[in-house]
């Protein structure tokens, strides 16, 4: 005969294995998360196409504006897709569109001005594309890559300064994660829009924080 009084028992001792295992999980995590660190070594990174973080990345232009500051701008959307060669990043390419309709001022009557037929006329040009053509080290981790940049429906070369970060998989993901920064500048005259100059400054600042991730599925090396 089976002793029913001990099931409350195999109860509790089951739900402790339970926890005991969440929490050895848990434990583990956030140790590999406290603990992680990345490789400065672009010779790691497996060769394949990487695409951008959707969670992990920005890109914001700033304009002067009256002599007083420089206005910020971002872009809420984007998509971008990294080639990796196994030479680095002398042989990798990259691409990117940005959403010209995502374009965020944070005033949002200022919002329509930008995008309406006056500036960026987002509604026949709703897309701001890079397509990079060429890089050249200048240290270890950085370098200059030279892309065609279109906006407004002109395209245009821009130079980038483009600093590697590091690579590793994610801690939390697993992921193959590589991560840069960039930064250039541009006349925004160059692209026909020269609205409100010179109350509005000609130069146009770059900033770009952006992490790729993975090998797409079923990718094959560039």
């Amino acid at each position: 005969m089976h002793d029913f009084r001990l099931l409350p028992r195999f109860h509790a001792l089951r739900a402790g294995l339970l926890i005991a295992v969440v929490w050895s999980i848990s434990a583990c995590t956030a140790l590999s998360v406290v603990t992680h660190s990345v490789s400065p070594d672009e010779a790691s990174v497996p060769a394949g196409r990487y695409q951008l973080d959707p969670h992990h990345w920005n890109v914001s232009f700033d304009v002067d504006h009256f002599k007083y500051s420089r206005f910020v701008m971002r872009f809420d959307k984007t998509t971008a897709q990294l080639n990796w060669d196994a030479a680095g990043m002398e042989k990798s390419t990259v691409t990117a569109d940005i959403d010209a309709t995502s374009l965020d001022t944070n005033v949002p009557i200022l919002d329509k001005m930008v995008k309406g037929n006056d500036m960026l006329d987002v509604e026949r040009f709703p897309t701001i594309h890079f397509a990079s053509t060429a890089f050249k080290r200048t240290a270890d981790d950085k370098g200059e890559l030279t892309g065609d940049l279109t906006i407004h429906g002109t395209t245009r070369p821009v130079t980038l300064t483009v600093t590697f970060k590091g690579h590793a998989p994610n801690p939390l993901t697993k992921q193959q994660t590589l991560g840069f920064s960039a930064d250039g500048h541009f006349s925004r005259a160059q692209f026909g829009l020269s609205t409100w100059y010179p109350a509005v400054g000609d130069d146009v600042h770059v900033a770009i924080q952006a992490e790729f991730v993975g090998n797409a599925p079923g990718a094959a090396s560039p």
